[in-house]
């Protein structure tokens, strides 16, 4: 008989999140529910998802209580009719939303930590910055065990008040086809993310038109505040690149399929925001192909440079291009990169095993902290 984790996400589920999604789908040990605060309208929603706050005035005022609180009688009650052995909230701010309601019932709480939660909100200024790192240090406290997604990440959770005693780095992993699927190539070079400052894809455009005989063709997916923005700087540059949003997940396995290489041009944003670990980076890896990327946060323990890809200094469009160009220029050097990036996937990364081991922290978190009925 499964054993039954909530998974929390309060915005569920945002179409970018997918390993939020293929993680806990994973789970055999344990049985996932998945709860959110309000519902998103993307590829990743499902009708069973439970959202704790409907649609409305009344929801939303309520949900604005727990915002401002950090309680609320209505979340309490859902997860008291769920019965959870255990809540599994990704991102520090989302735990602090639910660890109340988990305390209460006396229901252990892990936290995952995935970059911009330990990165980029401590530092806002104010009262604003005040509160959060309060909540912050406050669901660090209550949670049994706070996860990490990179080594980096861990340092950073640290520094923000993790106690390093709770602190464990968990790779999220990627599912690994049994074969590399053999398709023609139509892309030169792909991009997967969100359209935001810290993924460096005014870098990668700066990079590709520094390039020609002939210029590479690039397809661009995803959506976000800067779409418009490198779309323009695109056509400026007089770049080969197709933009084609938001995909869903079997959508952009195809299109990493027909590509050469993938880009991860991330960088700190101004803000400070960071990356974790770009899990389209291991996807992509998956597919045996070689990725050229920066050496920021997390990344260097999943690209080794001169072995599975290319890495570069941030904000190095230069450095990026001639990445770019050696790949392209040496189609045996992408195969043997592709190759190796193949199997350090699989042996560090692997969806699977990566669920396996989150299953026995799962185990570690209930052993340490048994729930209250």
């Amino acid at each position: 008989m499964t054993r039954r984790v909530a998974i929390w996400r309060s915005a569920m589920l945002l179409g970018s999140e997918t390993f939020v999604r293929a993680q806990g789908d994973a789970l055999t040990g344990w049985s996932p529910t998945y709860v959110g605060a309000t519902r998103i309208d993307s590829a990743l929603s499902r009708p069973d998802d439970v959202i704790a706050f409907p649609d409305g005035p009344a929801g939303r005022r309520e949900f604005l209580g727990l915002r401002l609180s950090g309680t609320s009688p209505r979340l309490r009650a859902v997860l008291a009719r769920i019965r959870p052995e255990l809540v599994h909230a990704h991102f520090g701010g989302d735990g602090w939303l639910v660890s109340h309601s988990a305390r209460r019932l006396g229901i252990p709480l892990i936290v995952t930590c995935h970059g911009h939660d330990v990165t980029r909100q401590p530092q806002s200024s104010g009262l604003h910055g005040l509160r959060y790192r309060r909540n912050l240090r406050a669901v660090f406290d209550r949670a049994a065990l706070v996860l990490a997604v990179s080594e980096v990440i861990r340092d950073r959770a640290e520094a923000c008040g993790a106690d390093p005693a709770k602190i464990r780095v968990h790779y999220t992993g990627v599912a690994v086809p049994p074969a590399v699927p053999i398709v023609p190539k139509r892309w030169d070079v792909a991009f997967v993310g969100r359209f935001v400052a810290k993924k460096g894809v005014d870098d990668l455009l700066t990079a590709l038109s520094r390039l020609d005989s002939p210029r590479p063709r690039a397809v661009l997916i995803g959506d976000g505040p800067l779409l418009a923005d490198m779309r323009a700087l695109a056509e400026r540059l007089r770049v080969d690149a197709t933009f084609v949003g938001s995909q869903p997940p079997e959508s952009v396995q195809r299109h990493l399929a027909e590509s050469r290489m993938l880009a991860a041009p991330s960088k700190t944003a101004p803000d400070g925001d960071t990356e974790g670990l770009p899990t389209t980076i291991l996807e992509a890896a998956a597919l045996g192909l070689p990725v050229i990327a920066t050496r920021h946060s997390g990344i260097p323990e999943a690209v080794l440079d001169g072995r599975t890809g290319l890495l570069t200094p941030e904000a190095d469009p230069a450095g990026l291009a001639a990445s770019a160009a050696r790949l392209l220029g040496d189609a045996e050097l992408r195969h043997r990169m592709g190759t190796q990036a193949r199997e350090h996937v699989t042996a560090h990364f692997d969806l699977q095993t990566q669920t396996r081991r989150l299953e026995s922290l799962y185990n570690e978190a209930t052993a340490t902290t048994p729930a209250r009925r």
